[in-house]
């Protein structure tokens, strides 16, 4: 993702150890009156060629030969490069005082393309991961009332895999992500600024078959309650416009393998473009109602305060919004030169129509280059070139999206829906980039 061997020198949790860690042990109340910088290895000061040059080789010493290698299968599940091991997701120690209702965070700065391993998508539990058998696990559809649905139904994960599947690709997004940046700059990295989303393909049923198969009356039933299997019970509102978009899916599948436990095996919901607290996990009963439910976590949790002290409730879109991945804050640049500038852009509207770069804090902009895919509710990779002459810089990136909604300012932002929320900020992140080439998260307003 940088612009050459040695050129930008990773992130640092590409070489965490233990030690380092433990300065990232954070409780909330530092979480949000700290800036945590990260300790570099001394590869930041190793000289790199100029971009685009390959080293010169030495003639007396050509590439190595590897021998006889590991025999087919050695590992029947296959597994990282061991100089890959860390790059993994990591949890905030003291990001709650119970481990079992806390998350792990993506190592965006270190992956390619839109999708997200199974194995690195980020995780958030209200009470820890299961890992239910499928042969006894099943998903009931009901009515909250008779009349509504004319044939309830007991699903089974063999019957939902004879359904006709489909698969699709989507981001996933915690509503908390970047919730620590929303007063001031405060994470060192990506990865923990805005590592609360994930990219995956999922193949399931649409829940509208489901739903015609009962008989379901969609003119009296516009609203669906989800609830996990999980010890927290988690239930989620669904308005019925989504669901009869056809975009609402039972799932089984991810990236071509049935889901991880960890990401709601053997069933979830998969709502697009919708805070992942909706995407129910283990997914175990569906049913239908005339109004929303106002369950515990949409009445007490995942709500904003408005400036004006009443309460935003049922804001469940999650807005258009970019972050820049390289550079990005605990990466070191090498040298004076040339560097690309990539990251990832989504929207929960829609399709992205375009980003902007700036190098100056906001003040001009860059028409970014989007590479490959442009999906509907998935993440768009842009690219932007760039010579760095040595002096400071903030990177910026801005998103919009088909419908035409542009990424705020923080300023923006905050004069809409003030600072008492930590839940749906989708303000323009900053990057510092340093003389000596450091990068670091700032803030502009």
């Amino acid at each position: 993702m940088g612009a050459g061997a040695g050129h930008l020198v990773p992130a640092p949790e590409h070489h965490l150890v233990d030690s380092d860690l433990q300065r990232l042990t954070l409780s909330r109340r530092h979480l949000m009156g700290l800036a945590v910088s990260a300790t570099l290895t001394p590869a930041a000061a190793v000289a790199a060629p100029a971009a685009g040059q390959p080293t010169a080789p030495d003639n007396a010493t050509p590439p190595p030969s590897y021998g006889l290698g590991q025999p087919v299968a050695a590992h029947p599940y296959g597994q990282p490069s061991r100089h890959q091991r860390g790059l993994e997701r990591r949890a905030l120690k003291g990001l709650s005082p119970v481990p079992q209702n806390s998350a792990s965070f993506t190592p965006l700065q270190g992956l390619f393309g839109i999708i997200t391993p199974s194995g690195l998508h980020y995780e958030r539990h209200h009470s820890g991961w299961i890992d239910p058998d499928p042969r006894q696990h099943h998903l009931m559809i009901s009515g909250a009332e008779p009349a509504l649905i004319n044939k309830p139904m007991l699903f089974s994960v063999d019957d939902l895999l004879r359904l006709p599947a489909v698969s699709r690709m989507h981001f996933l997004e915690c509503s908390g992500n970047t919730g620590m940046e929303r007063q001031r700059a405060v994470a060192p990295t990506v990865q923990y600024s805005h590592g609360l989303l994930s990219c995956s393909e999922f193949t399931g049923v649409p829940l509208r078959l489901l739903l015609e198969r009962c008989g379901v009356d969609f003119k009296r039933a516009r609203y669906v309650l989800a609830e996990g299997a999980d010890a927290a019970a988690l239930t989620r509102t669904i308005p019925m416009e989504l669901v009869e978009s056809g975009e609402v899916m039972v799932a089984y599948g991810q990236n071509g393998e049935y889901l991880r436990p960890e990401n709601g095996f053997p069933l979830r919901l998969v709502v697009p473009g919708v805070q992942g607290v909706s995407w129910v996990k283990w997914l175990r009963r569906i049913e239908v109602g005339e109004a929303p439910y106002n369950t515990r976590d949409e009445a007490l949790k995942y709500i904003d305060l408005m400036p004006d002290g009443t309460h935003r409730q049922y804001t469940s879109l999650q807005e258009v919004k970019s972050v820049i991945l390289s550079p990005s804050g605990g990466q070191t640049l090498g040298r004076q030169g040339f560097y690309a500038i990539t990251g990832v852009a989504w929207s929960g509207r829609g399709k992205i129509r375009g980003v902007d770069v700036s190098m100056d804090g906001g003040r001009s902009w860059r028409s970014a280059q989007l590479t490959g895919a442009v999906l509907d509710k998935c993440l768009t990779r842009f690219h932007c070139d760039w010579v760095w002459d040595g002096n400071e810089a903030i990177l910026q990136s801005r998103a919009v999206d088909e419908g035409g909604h542009v990424q705020p300012t923080h300023t923006a932002l905050r004069a809409a829906r003030g600072t008492g929320s930590i839940y749906h900020n989708n303000a323009i992140q900053s990057w510092g980039v340093e003389q000596s080439g450091e990068v670091r998260n700032v803030q502009v307003v």
